[in-house]
């Protein structure tokens, strides 16, 4: 494994990734702001939350890309379907079991099981994040 390679196509990958949910949200297609939510596990400050957020998120692209870089060297195989079909089941994963798990895990992010709080927390996602708009 080639580790100046998959630093790289990590990085690229996850300002693609970036700007294609900046270019979402602001076209108002979601308001799902992950770098935003990954910030605010660590501090209550909005502006704070998403610089760590951006931090957290190109340290995740990284790490990611290592399991990607990994299953494409054990199968002796790297192609874009290939990639595009782990990412895939990446997303469903992420959509489906990691956006279920978040409001157990993140401290500032309300439940659906317990009733609103005075402190002010973040809307659950709900199934496929679909609280952050149907368009997410």
């Amino acid at each position: 494994m080639n580790v100046t390679s998959t630093l790289l196509s990590g990085f690229i990958a996850t300002v693609v990734l970036t700007t294609l949910m900046a270019g979402t949200q602001e076209l108002r297609f979601t308001r799902l702001n992950i770098p935003f939510i990954l910030g605010a596990i660590f501090t209550k400050d909005r502006d704070l939350a998403k610089v760590l957020g951006i931090v957290l998120h190109f340290i995740n692209g990284w790490w990611i890309s290592f399991i990607y870089a990994a299953v494409f060297e054990s199968l002796g195989l790297a192609t874009w379907w290939l990639g595009g079909g782990m990412g895939l089941v990446h997303a469903a994963f992420v959509l489906t079991v990691i956006m279920w798990l978040l409001p157990g895990l993140h401290p500032r992010i309300a439940s659906e099981q317990r009733g609103p709080t005075p402190t002010r927390q973040l809307e659950p996602p709900g199934f496929l994040a679909l609280n952050y708009g149907r368009r997410t």
